[in-house]
């Protein structure tokens, strides 16, 4: 089976991941798309609970279809998630699998400063995805829209509709997630 793993912290997941995954779905000889949220961000960002994070990637995820899994990887692992670790302990548990790394071409300059990242380029291969503003010649640059941007746009009532799914939106409201700041 060929597998892609997108990472990430998903705070909260947004049209713009939405859009990535059906692009990758449609445009890579992949089976299927693993979305990955962070358990416990390396850098301490602090972060809305994982159960949270996880239950909007399942909403955001299931207009997509059955070939798109959202997994709790990084929880069952344990400990502060690293993308190499996480890559490490996929390639042990699915030995059959081949495995790929989706990641946005505003990421490709940090990954020599992620924690082991010169090895995770050798472990995987990179499937990467345009972002605006960020030079990529491969591929579709994804719409101009980040999860800070919406945590903010949602502390401040402003609205989201276009910016995030409908059921994620009813997910933050139903939890009173991201109040406004005060």
């Amino acid at each position: 089976m060929k597998l892609a793993v997108f990472g990430g912290s998903f705070d909260p997941p947004h049209v713009g991941h939405q859009l990535l995954c059906l692009y990758v779905l449609s445009t890579e000889p992949i089976d299927e798309l693993w979305i990955v949220p962070t358990h416990v961000h390396a850098f301490g960002k602090p972060l809305t609970p994982f159960e949270h994070r996880l239950e909007m990637c399942r909403r955001m995820a299931e207009p997509l279809g059955s070939r798109v899994i959202v997994s709790d990887v990084e929880r069952a692992r344990g400990g502060v998630s690293r993308t190499a670790d996480t890559v490490r302990h996929l390639l042990s548990t699915r030995p059959d699998d081949e495995l790929s790394l989706i990641v946005g071409a505003d990421l490709l300059a940090e990954i020599p400063s992620w924690y082991d990242g010169d090895a995770l380029r050798k472990l995987v291969p990179f499937i990467v995805v345009g972002r605006k503003g960020y030079d990529h010649d491969d591929g579709l640059a994804m719409p101009e829209v980040s999860s800070s941007v919406v945590r903010e746009r949602l502390r401040t009532a402003a609205d989201c509709r276009h910016l995030v799914p409908r059921t994620v939106l009813e997910y933050v409201s139903l939890h009173g997630l991201y109040p406004p700041k005060g």
